[in-house]
């Protein structure tokens, strides 16, 4: 039987369905952290707030850019994952959550800095 992608599933035993599964759930969960980072980066600048102009596009770029990078290393960490769990190896960090998190704080400073400079 041929999987893709064969760098995970040629490797180590099939484990129990339900990580699996979960995993696949985490890879959904972060594409549509993705989508909904684009979607507030284009609403921020579409929606025309008032907000200090450049601000508020260096918030709504970052927006996008991050929601953007966040399909390919969504895919990273679940191929990561689950190469651990076919080979019965402790689960990988997530490298994501942290980019994640400082992303929103900066984007958070920046509408802060739009709101008191417009």
């Amino acid at each position: 039987m041929r999987r893709f992608p064969r760098s995970v599933y040629s490797v180590g035993d099939e484990p129990d369905p339900r990580f699996s599964l979960a995993n696949e759930r985490t890879l959904l969960a972060w594409t549509r952290t993705g989508l909904a980072l684009i979607a507030g980066g284009v609403a921020l600048e579409v929606l025309g707030l008032d907000l200090h102009p450049g601000f508020r596009l260096a918030a709504s770029l970052l927006l996008i850019v991050t929601g953007t990078a966040v399909a390919p290393l969504a895919w990273w960490e679940w191929m990561r994952a689950e190469r651990a769990l076919r080979l019965s190896r402790p689960l990988p960090g997530a490298f994501s959550a942290l980019l994640l998190a400082v992303v929103v704080i900066v984007v958070g400073l920046l509408v802060t800095a739009g709101v008191l400079w417009r």
